[in-house]
């Protein structure tokens, strides 16, 4: 009987488990490490952040519903991991030995590369987690109050840019239904190089199509901004030019703010040698799997991926749901196949799908593959685009309370979007 033990229960972990669970059957045993009773959907927090969600309308209790498919859950974080004799320690003190070991923590939230930036201690809200979302929501309230400026964006390093588009047109059309919408001058500040760029090197027309959307809703934008600091209702930030030299420093003052930060590896795999990256994420070669400790696989944005291109401000590449889909499956098969006998032949695709909702509409990127030159690429907006988000939570919800394993990402979306199946011909570094 092998031992897989997964830290980590979200979008990435969750979806292991279940397909995991369903490849291999009875006979084996499938262990899920967790920091937290609740999963949660993240790509949903934008919307908790304004109160069009509840926490309850996104989240489920882990362990009843792994329990449903004998599937093991430990409710407290990884503190340690030794892959060289296959243990894992958590928070209380227990240890676990694997035969195979999934990581899909997500990052770690690097708001102190930034002084003054993030919820704790800081003085700017997050959508990065459902907790900092709620804080969010309970901080719109008192804004709503007393409307004022508000600064949204993404700080240098950062990898995850559509959720800050997302929240600075949903807040925008929050406050349109409001009549609030005149009080409040915005500006969207930013590490990419130039508006739509996502960390992803641009996706079609995605730069053109998101300043007009910028434009037609009075949103001002900064790019190749670095953030220097935060204070309390005030945000300095320095704008670089396109060699990375200082070009402007700006004052921006605040009533309201919500900046994504910078993202590293969790403290449980920092400095493992051979396992990450500099910056602490894991590294994985084209089957998903570490090369120093070949029974460590790894999915979802604790991966290391490097950057799609140099930029005066550094950027990183993102991970999307439907990406981190493909590269579960992928491991999946890859240990299903180890524990037969056979070996790892299966690779993920890749892809870039990003479904980032606006509010009254909404705006679709397709990278095939991510790392151009790109099979496919294009960016359209529409309501329909809005639908489909709201259609894909609740599949995702759907899929993590029943324990449903088929992924929808190749099989559904793809087909719906009218593409076809392209993998690409590099793994991940």
């Amino acid at each position: 009987m092998a031992h897989i033990v997964i830290i980590g229960a979200g979008i990435g972990g969750m979806s292991a488990a279940y397909e995991m669970k369903a490849a291999l059957g009875a006979q084996h045993r499938v262990t899920v490490i967790g920091d937290g009773a609740r999963f949660s959907f993240t790509p949903s927090n934008p919307w908790v952040a304004v109160g069009w969600r509840e926490p309850k309308d996104i989240q489920v209790e882990v362990g009843p519903a792994l329990a449903r498919h004998g599937i093991e859950f430990v409710d407290a974080p990884a503190t340690a991991i030794h892959a060289q004799d296959n243990r894992v320690v958590v928070q209380d003190g227990r240890e676990f030995t694997y035969d195979y070991l999934v990581i899909t923590t997500g990052p770690r939230l690097a708001f102190d590369e930034v002084p003054g930036l993030g919820p704790h201690g800081g003085h700017t809200q997050s959508v990065c987690t459902t907790p900092h979302a709620l804080g969010a929501w309970a901080a719109y309230q008192e804004f709503l109050k007393q409307p004022g400026p508000v600064v949204i964006g993404a700080a240098q390093g950062a990898s995850c840019f559509g959720p800050a588009y997302e929240f600075a047109m949903i807040l925008d059309a929050d406050l349109r239904r409001r009549k609030l919408r005149d009080r409040v001058p915005m500006t969207f500040v930013t590490s990419e190089p130039y508006i739509g760029h996502m960390g992803l090197g641009g996706v079609g027309d995605s730069k053109g199509l998101l300043e007009s959307e910028l434009r037609q809703r009075h949103i001002r934008w900064i790019t190749n901004a670095r953030v220097l600091e935060v204070e309390r209702g005030k945000m300095r930030v320095e704008e670089l030019d396109a060699r990375g030299q200082p070009l402007q420093q700006h004052e921006l003052p605040f009533a309201y703010s919500m900046v994504i930060p910078a993202f590293t590896g969790v403290d449980a795999v920092r400095g493992v040698e051979g396992l990450v990256n500099p910056r602490g994420f894991v590294q994985i070669d084209a089957h998903q799997r570490n090369p120093k400790f070949p029974n460590v696989f790894a999915a979802g944005v604790c991966v290391a991926i490097p950057p799609v291109e140099p930029t005066p401000v550094p950027t990183g590449a993102p991970k999307t749901g439907f990406m981190i889909e493909s590269m579960v499956s992928t491991l999946v098969a890859n240990i299903k196949a180890e524990i037969e006998g056979r070996a790892a032949s299966a690779e993920a695709t890749w892809n870039a799908v990003c479904l980032a909702d606006m509010g009254d509409t909404g705006a679709a990127f397709v990278a095939l593959p991510q790392i151009p030159p790109r099979n496919v690429t294009w960016a359209k907006v529409g309501k329909w685009v809005h639908l489909a988000k709201v259609a894909f939570e609740k599949y995702f919800m759907a899929k993590m309370r029943s324990g449903t394993s088929e992924p929808i990402y190749e099989k559904y979306l793809m087909k719906a979007l009218g593409i076809e199946r392209i993998k690409p011909g590099t793994g991940a570094g």
